[in-house]
């Protein structure tokens, strides 16, 4: 497994394991002892994904020791704020059964975000959490988090994949010495993403597969990405990206797929945000 040194020096997998919509508790649990068996040490879950107790009983019954896994779950909207944010980083701790986090992430950009990341930073400096960030954070929010707030956010995990790769807020990201990490690296299947024709070439080029070509494509490009199966096999191709590498024109090719190039945030059109915000 490669690593990437963090802005607060603390060392995180370039490739995790994501529990997102895995609703069924059972195979939730089976799905991350299997993830770790096959060689994952990053597990991201998060409060409104409802599947922190599975991921935790699957940790329990692995032969690892807690400092082998590097944890990550996330607070929701709901339960933004000083006060708010850490109930909520208690109750998260009681269902993953656990005493600290590797990373702590406020998941979506909206609501009382100043409060919940002062009780974060107050958490990160009582050494509860090892890492603070943020997700979906736009470039204005993430400017605004950088330049105003004691501890700038160690990693900004966003929507990011061939066909939607948001280049500026991966240039502000590094601005600002954050870290990016991909969530739906495959778009969720989405769009015929698995038969396109550029990542297929390339994929055949290689003797890998497109979801290989994708994340490797990732890891090459300085992009923490965590991908998402229920099913061994292809948890075991997900993590087979380590031995081959891809060339400037094959990254080239793929960055011509960006089908969003000039998109400087994900989900914010106000219909959205009411949505998320329950309006």
């Amino acid at each position: 497994m490669n690593f990437k040194t963090l802005n607060n020096g603390i060392q995180i997998p370039v490739l995790g394991f994501g529990v997102w919509q895995i609703f069924d508790q059972a195979q939730c649990q089976e799905s991350v002892e299997n993830a770790l068996e096959v060689g994952y040490r990053l597990i991201d879950t998060a409060a409104i994904y409802k599947n922190e107790e599975a991921v935790g009983r699957a940790m329990k019954a692995s032969s690892l020791s807690r400092e082998d896994v590097f944890l990550t779950s996330k607070v929701w909207i709901d339960h933004l704020g000083y006060t708010e944010t850490k109930k909520a980083f208690e109750e998260t701790l009681r269902k993953l059964d656990t005493d600290y986090l590797d990373l702590y992430l406020i998941h979506q950009p909206y609501g009382d975000t100043h409060g919940a990341w002062r009780a974060m930073i107050e958490l990160y400096k009582e050494g509860y959490i090892r890492a603070i960030g943020v997700s979906n954070f736009s470039t204005g929010r993430l400017t605004d988090f950088a330049l105003n707030t004691e501890v700038v956010p160690a990693l900004n995990q966003i929507e990011l994949h061939p066909y939607k790769q948001h280049p500026i807020i991966q240039a502000a990201n590094a601005q600002f010495g954050i870290a990016t990490q991909a969530w739906s690296p495959f778009n969720r299947g989405e769009d015929n993403i698995f038969r396109d024709a550029t990542l297929n070439s390339i994929a055949e080029k290689h003797g890998k597969t497109v979801a290989q070509v994708i994340l490797r494509w990732q890891v090459q490009n300085d992009i923490l990405t965590i991908p998402k199966s229920v099913h061994l096999e292809r948890m075991k191709e997900n993590f087979d990206i380590f031995d081959f590498e891809l060339t400037p024109d094959d990254i080239k090719q793929i960055q011509a797929l960006d089908r969003f190039p000039n998109n400087y945030g994900p989900n914010e059109s106000p219909e959205h945000v009411q949505r998320l915000l329950g309006l």
